[in-house]
């Protein structure tokens, strides 16, 4: 089953509806919890923003995953509009792009709300496994970086997660900084990955060595991939959710 309601985040833009998808398994029982970043890139190929979905739904029906996914809609205005864009929602801290200039990141409130508002309503109105060992978070591009933001800020909320194609480069030092300052618990497991494509853009490559790095120092439990021949885009991220599914599930 796959519900959709819409509701405000008036700590983001006030007035504005975000879709909310929740994809519950057709099963009996209670089921751990996967909160999704880009929710309209997930399921439906007509609302996916560049046309492709990752298909989640049909991977999740064909192959029987005991898993509710909840997935909420991006903010699609521009970074130069008054209530700033994506980039500004699904950013843990401010930071410069050549092309759109000085972003200012409202990660922590895009969480706040995730954590305080949206894992609560979940948890009252579906059938959730609320503890913290069955609730994990995942995301691509900015929405990987907010998994790896979440994962750590908010480690005592989220035990695994699935961080594909980070978006690490806008801020390395930043990043770096936030996971050498973490006290993660001692089961936290990250999947983590790059696409073969994309990795030699800018120093992907070796920003994404020295993330994972710290992470294995912080004794996180990390499965980092470098996809081959993966690209940038929601056709590669649906060929990896194989690989992250084991990983949320690996001796779950």
């Amino acid at each position: 089953m796959l519900d959709i309601f819409e509701t405000e985040i008036p700590q983001l833009i006030k007035g504005e509806k975000r879709k909310i998808y929740v994809y519950v398994p057709d099963m009996e029982g209670c089921f751990p919890v996967l909160y999704m970043f880009d929710g309209h890139n997930l399921f439906d190929d007509d609302e996916a923003s560049f046309g492709k979905s990752w298909g989640m739904k049909d991977f999740l029906d064909e192959n029987g995953f005991p898993l509710i996914v909840v997935g909420v809609e991006c903010n699609h205005h521009s970074e130069k509009s008054r209530t700033g864009g994506r980039l500004s929602e699904y950013s843990p801290f401010d930071f410069s792009d050549p092309h759109w200039g000085k972003i200012k990141g409202r990660g922590k409130i895009t969480m706040d709300f995730y954590v305080n508002e949206l894992k609560p309503y979940i948890d009252d109105n579906y059938p959730t496994l609320p503890d913290r060992r069955y609730t994990f978070i995942g995301g691509s591009s900015m929405g990987g970086l907010m998994t790896l933001y979440a994962m750590c800020e908010y480690n005592d909320v989220y035990s695994r997660g699935a961080s594909l194609s980070p978006s690490v480069i806008f801020a390395p030092e930043k990043v770096l900084e936030m996971i050498n300052g973490t006290k993660f618990r001692n089961n936290t497991v990250l999947y983590m990955d790059y696409g073969q494509k994309e990795i030699g853009w800018r120093n992907t490559r070796e920003i994404y060595g020295e993330v994972t790095s710290a992470l294995i120092q912080k004794k996180v439990l990390l499965d980092s991939r470098v996809v081959p021949k993966g690209e940038h885009n929601e056709a590669s991220w649906e060929r990896a959710i194989p690989f992250f599914m084991e990983t949320l599930f690996y001796r779950l």
